[in-house]
């Protein structure tokens, strides 16, 4: 079921072949004594020294290249890792293709937009796995592989000037469609080429691409849900992969991805602060949210608000006086956390105030600044325990058994920001059987089903 038994067979194929080559080196040293092959016993001008030994060849020369090898050989866990890596490149691979398809289609001008999109974010992807694989080798892996790793940093540094070429030129109101397919076509050739180099260093650590694709990886299908917040409707759209893992003592762990688009809570974050923030009391606080934003900073997100507030008292029934007004600006940053009990956390911290008098201290260390915190971190809270809720994106199979492990915001080349979850489904032998069985028997529905009807639960189906 898993790529475990691959490596093993692997290193055990290059001992075989270490030790045969060895072998006869072993059988020259024993004629020492009485002659040399090629020469002599006295003075002979042979392959062997005084000693019986090759000249010129040592022994400890005998197992470099195997050493070498095993140096940079895949853990069980980078398998894992790898495969996932893989799955990433080839996403983002099969949709620049159906982008490419998209630009030569007349009036795809919306369509085309919101596929560019979803490319970015697939591409991102793509790059952030890559870039996490490569972060997690170990010291001797990085030197015994520095020359391709080298060339994999480069192809992934070309693939990111290719996607921003590719979002300059579709941005570019006067450019025509010819334009944009040839941007498309340079992105494509740069991400064969990260592909080609993943897999030469697959090759060198031992790792090919995976030959049992439809058993190792399953894509969760996009899903369009609708966040009801404060009056408010947040579309966000999740989607993920499951890929298989580790067998061990009778356990099974699946690793877990789901990536959720956040773009439309970018674009809704004014309304849905306005109304948890804004007040009128006629005598008393009136607070007015005159913009916000809400911006990638990885693994954080940044959100900034800019307020009117102002502080009026009655006197008597007919007697209003306003006793303060200011302006203000707020950055709240917000670092998601996995808590003790496994739920997915946000951990608010105010950042840069512009605000003077009253304003200002209510916003350093009044209630003010507290509101907004506190506003801020729980709507953007809500919003992501919907997209990444494991009870709706994960089949049956797989209810129960799924654990948080790690949370991250993350942007696109565009400044899109989208919303990752990693984790991992431990089960046992039993279960697991029931699970890849389930997992390769769904099939997705179709895309306007996915986006449309929140009520069907998304199904894993192998890729």
């Amino acid at each position: 079921m898993f790529r475990r038994g691959n490596t093993i067979f692997g290193v055990q194929r290059v001992v075989l072949g270490a030790a045969l080559l060895a072998y006869p080196w072993g059988m020259l040293a024993q004629h020492g004594g009485g002659g040399s092959i090629g020469g002599g016993g006295a003075g002979g001008g042979g392959l062997s020294g005084s000693s019986g030994r090759a000249s010129g060849v040592s022994t400890k020369d005998d197992l470099k290249d195997f050493r070498a090898a095993l140096a940079v050989q895949a853990t069980s866990q980078q398998v894992v890792e790898y495969t996932l890596m893989e799955k990433s490149a080839a996403a983002a691979d099969a949709e620049l293709q159906g982008y490419l398809a998209l630009v030569s289609k007349p009036n795809a001008g919306s369509e085309l937009a919101s596929r560019g999109t979803i490319l970015d974010q697939a591409l991102e992807r793509a790059r952030t796995e890559n870039r996490k694989f490569l972060d997690g080798l170990s010291e001797r892996q990085k030197s015994g592989l520095r020359e391709i790793t080298k060339k994999l940093s480069k192809a992934d540094s070309d693939l990111e000037q290719q996607t921003k070429a590719l979002d300059q030129v579709v941005g570019d109101t006067k450019s025509v469609a010819q334009q944009i397919a040839g941007s498309g076509q340079s992105l494509e050739h740069a991400l064969t080429v990260f592909r080609s180099q993943q897999a030469d260093l697959g090759k060198e650590m031992n790792v090919g691409a995976a030959d049992d694709g439809a058993n190792s990886a399953y894509a969760i299908p996009r899903v369009k849900n609708s966040v009801n917040l404060g009056g408010q409707s947040i579309s966000i759209t999740t989607w993920g992969e499951i890929s298989a893992g580790v067998a061990e003592g009778g356990q099974n762990t699946f690793k877990l991805q789901l990536t959720a688009d956040l773009s439309d809570l970018q674009n809704e974050i004014g309304d849905l602060l306005r109304a948890q923030l804004n007040k009128a009391d006629r005598c008393g606080e009136q607070i007015a949210v005159r913009s916000a934003s809400l911006a990638p900073q990885e693994p954080a997100s940044l959100v900034v608000v800019q307020l009117h507030f102002e502080r009026w008292a009655c006197f008597g029934r007919d007697t209003v006086n306003e006793m303060a007004e200011g302006n203000g600006t707020i950055e709240v940053k917000l670092t998601p956390a996995v808590g003790e009990d496994g739920t997915l956390q946000l951990r608010p911290e105010v950042g840069r105030i512009s605000a003077e008098g009253l304003v200002g201290e209510l916003l350093r260390s009044g209630s003010l600044g507290e509101a907004v915190r506190d506003a801020v971190a729980q709507s953007i809270l809500t919003v992501m325990r919907q997209g990444g809720d494991f009870k709706v994106m994960l089949p049956d199979a797989a209810q129960g058994y799924a654990t948080l492990r790690r949370a991250q915001f993350q942007g696109t080349g565009s400044g899109k920001l989208i919303a990752v979850w990693d984790g991992d489904i431990r089960v046992s032998d039993e279960k697991a059987t029931a699970l890849t069985s389930a997992l390769k028997g769904q099939r997705s529905l179709p895309e306007s089903q996915q986006e449309n009807k929140q009520e069907n639960l998304p199904q894993a189906v192998p890729r």
